[in-house]
């Protein structure tokens, strides 16, 4: 026996066997080019930004949503000769905005450690070997050059 309710919101329908042996009678409705809520792609045809777009993956939400949109905002409307050379401040805020919620903006570099951390806990069978070598060990340099901003990070 097949019934719907109806809880806040939600709307559930409980379905038997034979509802779905039926074919749908469903009837899709065209969709309206000028909803202002399709999704369009991150930039709308009047030129404006579309917050609701999934390419943002929920950026434009959360605690420091925005700081997103404000810094996002400048970026795109920016008309310096350096795109978004005005907009430093504003990354910079939401840069610390995501760092006081790291479980939910992890870092790079947390990410990588964290998948590394399991295969470093145990020595391989070649480790011996390699720390018996004459040779010094590999280092690699970072080279920073005065365009640069100080708190970017080159990982190699």
């Amino acid at each position: 026996m097949s019934y719907c309710r109806q809880e806040g919101k939600d709307r559930i329908i409980f379905v038997t066997k034979e509802d779905h042996e039926a074919p749908s009678n469903a009837e899709l409705i065209a969709d309206d080019p000028n909803d202002p809520y399709e999704e369009q792609g991150l930039i709308l045809p009047n030129g404006d930004i579309n917050w609701n777009c999934p390419c943002l993956g929920g950026m434009a939400s959360g605690p420091c949503g925005s700081q997103f949109k404000e810094a996002f905002s400048c970026f795109h409307y920016s008309q310096e000769e350096v795109k978004g050379s005005e907009c430093i401040d504003n990354f910079r805020n939401m840069q610390e905005c995501m760092q006081r919620y790291p479980e939910l903006y992890p870092q790079e570099e947390d990410k990588a450690s964290s998948n590394s951390d399991s295969a470093s806990a145990a020595p391989s069978d070649n480790s011996a070997l390699s720390s018996e070598s004459d040779s010094p060990p590999a280092t690699s340099e970072v080279s920073s050059d005065s365009t640069s901003p100080p708190d970017v990070q080159t990982a190699s």
